[in-house]
């Protein structure tokens, strides 16, 4: 095997390699008579079938499978040789005109990862906001809760606005009942907007044993296709109406909710607030870090890595726009700011980048049981019967796996780093502690945070502030060895396994038919 190098520029590599021919027929011959024992054909006892009728069969599919084992040997081999590190996948091309019993000229492009000295942990000052939770504070989300947990006490005479009546309803589409549209006792309150357009207002004034028809049209867009837009009657027969109660905040309202007492529930909304506001206060003071060592530490970041980083804050941004009140205005807006995102992205390149190193060179690491936790929680957004298929994709997989370790490896990064800093405290409300998060960052704009578990609501790009200085999504626990593209026209197994390994998840099952659409 020949390897020349081409380029050497930055982080930029090229090379020629060549796999002379009798090192892939060598591998074909090889295979040939390691299946041709097991290989059947008519007229040939099991086993005995010349090499050569093995060869006509079947040379075409074992050759490909000879050179595409060649390839990944031999970038295995210029990796080793090299001392090479990979940022992405390196691009690999079979030359021109290549047939069977021909050397396989190859030429490889990469992009390695930059060498970063292990920097210096001395000087780390950070400032912690810490913010108290006032007895208001719990007082107020006391009252949230009994608010929620709206209690009804049976009145008599006719419903009003607000009332909660409790019924039988019976809905029938040109006088035949149809499915989901029967319910009985179901409580309903009128102008709480449950219920399909016209069937809460068509109850007001109604008493406790009257019997009344009401006709309702469903909407054009309702989900169940055979009712949309059509109009339908429900007979309904009310058994009660009860009128709002106020809910008294004791003892008993706390046992009501499955508690022993008022002071009980109290403390666990305290202790609740409390973990809510450390953790905006930890994002403050990784965002203060991660602005210190980007501060003092500026060095070249493979531009693939940052052409991927970049594709996927433009895929949200993009998203997120056309979501707006007006897409247009919004994916203008963004358009104009493209540059700026960009930079953004060579920020949490750069920083991942760092992080891995100080990780590495400090020992931090993710174990196999909280990789096994990470896994079972990422499975959970299947169904069931799919959950194994994840679970072994994953392990094939070194990059899925390699995700799914990052975000918690960068956080084991960024504690340890914490525990290493200098740290004062200053007292501050939860305003200032929420403006000194939203705050720009070397006037940057903001990007959300890659956050698997929650969705965040969209925000105006306008109004967005630095919230990607506070990311570094490209740490790793240790830098995989990229595995080389294969050249040979196959399909793209990988993509198939993926396809395969994230199947549809359930759909969700069909409310009754009174009830409005979420």
């Amino acid at each position: 095997m020949q390897i020349v190098e081409t380029t050497n520029e930055g982080l930029k590599r090229a090379y020629t390699v060549t796999i002379p021919a009798m090192t892939i027929t060598a591998r074909v011959e090889g295979e040939i008579k390691k299946i041709a024992p097991q290989v059947k054909m008519p007229g040939f006892r099991a086993g005995k079938v010349p090499a050569n009728l093995v060869k006509k069969m079947h040379g075409e599919a074992i050759h490909q499978d000879a050179l595409n084992a060649a390839i990944r040997e031999a970038m295995d081999k210029l990796v080793a040789d090299h001392a090479l590190r990979p940022a992405m996948n390196p691009d690999v091309a079979l030359g021109e005109g290549y047939e069977q019993g021909k050397d396989a000229e190859l030429t490889v492009s990469l992009e390695i990862l930059p060498t970063i000295a292990a920097p210096s942990l001395d000087g780390l000052k950070l400032e912690k906001l810490v913010v108290p939770v006032a007895e208001d504070a719990v007082t107020e989300a006391v009252e949230r809760i009994a608010s929620q947990q709206q209690r009804f006490e049976t009145k008599d005479g006719a419903a009003e606005d607000g009332d909660q009546v409790i019924i039988d309803f019976t809905g029938k589409l040109d006088g035949v009942e149809f499915e989901g549209g029967k319910a009985e006792k179901a409580p309903l309150v009128i102008g709480a907007g449950r219920f399909i357009p016209g069937f809460e207002e068509q109850l007001a004034g109604i008493k406790a044993g009257e019997e009344r028809v009401i006709t309702v049209t469903f909407p054009e867009d309702y989900q169940a296709p055979n009712l949309a837009g059509k109009e339908t009657t429900f007979d309904i027969v009310a058994h009660e109406v009860k009128a709002p109660a106020e809910s008294k905040i004791d003892d008993d309202f706390a046992k009501e909710l499955g508690l022993e007492s008022l002071e009980q529930l109290q403390g666990l909304l305290k202790g609740q607030l409390e973990q809510e506001t450390a953790g905006l206060t930890r994002t403050a003071m990784k965002r203060q870090l991660l602005d210190q060592l980007a501060a003092g530490h500026d060095f070249d970041v493979p531009p693939t890595m940052v052409e991927a980083e970049f594709a996927q804050i433009w895929q949200q941004l993009t998203h997120e726009a056309s979501h707006e009140e007006d897409p247009e205005a919004a994916l203008a807006e963004i358009e104009a700011e493209k540059d700026d995102y960009r930079k953004i992205a060579e920020r949490r390149v750069r920083l991942g980048l760092l992080l891995s190193e100080i990780g590495q060179s400090n020992g931090v690491e993710v174990t196999a049981q909280e990789m096994q936790m990470l896994v079972g929680q990422a499975a959970q957004q299947y169904r069931p019967e799919d959950r194994q298929r994840f679970f072994e994709y994953v392990q094939q997989d070194p990059m899925m796996a390699a995700q799914l370790r990052a975000p918690l490896y960068e956080d084991k990064v960024v504690d340890f780093l914490i525990e290493k800093a200098e740290v004062t405290e200053r007292e501050v409300t939860r305003d200032e502690l929420q403006a000194a998060i939203e705050a720009d960052t070397d006037g940057e704009k903001t990007v959300e945070a890659k956050k698997p578990a929650k969705k965040a609501p969209a925000k105006k790009a306008a109004a967005k502030k630095e919230e990607a200085a506070e990311e570094a999504p490209a740490a790793e626990e240790k830098p995989k060895k990229a595995p080389a593209k294969k050249a040979a026209a196959k399909k793209d197994e990988a993509a198939e396994a993926d396809a395969e390994a994230k199947p549809a998840k359930k759909a969700p099952a069909k409310k009754k038919a009174a009830a409005k659409e979420d």
